[in-house]
């Protein structure tokens, strides 16, 4: 399979005013030898599957600098999806699927926010204030899309207008991870399966973990999937019909290599169940 950063400098043309003024007058946020804001392991063009990772990684703009936060508090959950880009890669292996993750911490730019909302660019996570986006201005905030959450988007975008073209079916899969507690209370499940309007995939997949006797699994839990709290499954998944379904592993179940590729063989074997209860 192949990987690589599809491009580092993405631009499209707009007819906005303000934007054109804003690019005239703002460098971009991140440079030559910075991480770009996606990388793609293409997988087979004929593999129904495409998994993102939007919160693979904790890289930050060198720009940011550390956003006013400690080294431990960015190794921590706040600035990433632990576990979660391990588990993305095994699965993407064992499914042949397409694959994007996201390098930049969550703190940066939420890529499984809509831009605007609240928790877009977090202010705060759990107990931890994040001093560095405090006061963001509208055109900072603007700078961080267009670096990160728009280049990351347009690339998801073009894999499913390449499907949609060819007439390949998509079954999306958006690939996340959570704490073991939070705000101080214990969280029973080992993963969680979310969804919002569309239950088709969500159903089945809920019914096939079932079947895993040693597994507490969450429905809609331990968070509830919203077009205010989440990109991906609104964008890519309901408003294109393709059935999906975003995931949750518990972090203490993914820290390592053994957890990772346990989790990803298990989900691989439900997901290649799971598809033919669709047409091809």
């Amino acid at each position: 399979m192949k990987m690589g950063a599809d491009n580092r400098h993405w631009s499209a043309p707009t007819s906005v005013t303000a934007r054109v003024e804003l690019e005239t007058v703002q460098p971009p946020l991140l440079q030559e030898d910075e991480p770009p804001p996606f990388s793609v392991i293409a997988g087979s063009e004929t593999s129904p599957y495409l998994i993102t990772c939007d919160h693979a990684g904790r890289e930050l703009p060198r720009e940011l600098g550390t956003l006013g936060l400690s080294r431990a508090e960015l190794d921590g959950h706040i600035a990433w999806d632990i576990g979660a880009g391990g588990v993305a890669r095994r699965l993407a292996t064992e499914l042949d699927a397409f694959l994007i993750m996201q390098p930049y911490s969550r703190l940066v730019i939420d890529c499984n926010r809509p831009l605007g909302a609240p928790s877009s660019i977090a202010q705060h996570s759990e107990y931890t204030v994040v001093p560095g986006n405090q006061r963001v201005s509208a055109p900072d905030a603007e700078r961080r899309a267009r670096s990160i959450f728009h280049p990351y988007h347009h690339r998801i975008r073009c894999e499913l207008d390449r499907r949609a073209t060819q007439g390949q079916p998509t079954i999306f899969i958006a690939m996340h991870s959570f704490t073991p507690t939070f705000m101080s209370v214990a969280r029973p499940w080992h993963i969680g399966v979310l969804y919002n309007r569309d239950c088709r995939l969500g159903r089945i997949f809920l019914e096939l973990l079932g079947r895993e006797t040693a597994l507490v699994v969450g429905d809609n839990e331990p968070y509830a999937a919203s077009d205010q709290t989440d990109y991906g499954i609104v964008q890519y998944g309901e408003r294109r019909g393709n059935p999906h379904v975003e995931l949750e592993i518990r972090q203490d179940l993914i820290a390592d290599d053994a957890g990772q590729t346990a989790w990803a063989e298990l989900l691989a074997r439900l997901f290649r169940e799971a598809s033919t209860r669709f047409p091809s």
